[in-house]
C-alpha cells in the first residue's frame, strides 16, 4: 500500500491541530502560520498516524489518499 498526504493551504486556517497530532508529519510556517506538510509519502507503518491528521482538522484540509 501506497500512502499520499496532501494539504489544501486554501482551505487551511492555521490551527495547528495537526502539528499537534503528528509532529512529525506536519508544522507550522512561522510566516504564514499555516501548515506545512512535511511528509507527503509517509510509510504504511504510518497509517494511524496519517489518519489522525486527518480527523483533527476541523477545515477538512488534509486528504489521505491509499494506493
Amino acid at each position: 500500500m501506497t500512502l499520499k498526504l496532501t494539504l489544501d493551504l486554501t482551505s487551511c486556517t492555521g490551527c495547528a491541530c495537526c502539528m499537534m497530532e503528528c509532529p512529525d508529519l506536519f508544522d507550522i510556517d512561522d510566516e504564514s502560520g499555516l501548515a506545512v506538510l512535511l511528509e507527503a509519502h509517509p510509510s504504511d507503518d504510518r497509517l494511524d498516524e496519517a489518519e489522525r491528521a486527518v480527523r483533527s482538522c476541523p477545515e477538512g484540509a488534509i486528504v489521505l489518499e491509499q494506493a
